[in-house]
């Protein structure tokens, strides 16, 4: 067996996801098996690359200088294979995201800006690695999110340009007894058993807990998943927890906002000064924001009340 590209990109997901488990879903594999290619891939280099503990996949030593050849690497290669193209094969604008409403407008912006391109796409749950893959060259663009006193790094080679700011609001079962009410508190949502995403990068985590903490609360966290799972759970009534002012309305779940307004998401696009895309995307992706921003109607009533406040940043 001898090593190949496809090697590389196992170790590098496994890397920046932290997880067998996230690596195995974006590269669309089963879990047992990427541990299966894992392992050939340890025994053909000679060494133990991560190690299982209880907060996921952590590089070795050995690991660490695997990764560091790997992504080296990489970008090289994508640039023979994308930017060496053969006449008339169409320029690739790639572009990463986290869970941002504004995506697809973005896609067809940049499609009608950059005729003949094609636009790929990957998601990642941390803005902070997206914006590491701006960084490197793997990727051109990349819609990422922070909060207040929890503001992504800036870095020399990448542009952050902030899109819109929101509200955080609280999501729950329409049958909730907190969803007859028009807003609210953070006591009473201290109060309930919460469905959570897992912490990562971002600090999104850390940053909702220390709003509470500023108010003396805590949040009683009892599921943690994400992704459609968290969803079915709130739709089982297992409890509440927090969602973009911009979430999707759906069947049998209350979006509510928070009394005083105490928690805020801000979206932004990330691009390298010396890419493909640059400023020219920043009016679009504003337009793409506000097609999404009557995705459920507590927004635009939020955004249309006399008491809406103004952004604390």
């Amino acid at each position: 067996m001898e090593l190949e590209v496809r090697h590389l990109r196992v170790i590098c997901a496994i890397g920046e996801s932290g997880s067998l488990t996230k690596a195995a879903k974006a590269l669309r594999l089963s879990q047992p098996g990427l541990t299966a290619q894992l392992r050939r891939i340890e025994t053909m280099l000679g060494g133990r690359l991560f190690e299982r503990t209880s907060g996921g996949a952590v590089p070795t030593a050995f690991g660490e200088l695997v990764l560091t050849r790997a992504r080296a690497v990489l970008p090289a290669i994508d640039d023979l294979t994308q930017g060496l193209r053969a006449p008339g094969r169409p320029h690739t604008i790639r572009v990463g995201s986290v869970n941002a409403p504004l995506l697809p407008g973005l896609i067809a912006a940049l499609r009608e800006l950059h005729p003949g391109s094609r636009v790929t796409t990957i998601t990642r749950g941390a803005s902070t690695r997206l914006v590491e893959l701006v960084d490197s060259g793997h990727l051109d663009l990349a819609v990422v999110g922070d909060c207040p006193s929890f503001e992504l790094a800036a870095r020399p080679g990448v542009v952050l340009h902030p899109v819109a700011t929101q509200p955080v609001f609280a999501i729950m079962p329409e049958g909730h007894r907190l969803a007859a009410q028009h807003e609210v508190t953070l006591r009473q949502l201290a109060e309930e058993d919460w469905v959570v995403p897992p912490p990562d990068d971002d600090r999104v985590r850390e940053y909702w807990s220390t709003v509470f903490h500023a108010a003396g609360l805590t949040i009683r966290v009892l599921h943690e998943v994400e992704g459609p799972v968290l969803i079915d759970l709130l739709l089982a009534g297992e409890g509440v927890s927090l969602c973009q002012a911009t979430f999707r309305q759906q069947p049998g779940l209350a979006v509510r906002p928070i009394a005083g307004d105490p928690l805020w998401y801000r979206h932004l696009l990330a691009w390298r000064r010396e890419g493909p895309v640059g400023g020219e995307i920043a009016g679009p992706a504003a337009r793409a924001y506000a097609d999404v921003v009557g995705r459920n109607p507590v927004y635009p009533a939020w955004l249309s009340s006399s008491v809406a406040s103004e952004v604390r940043w």
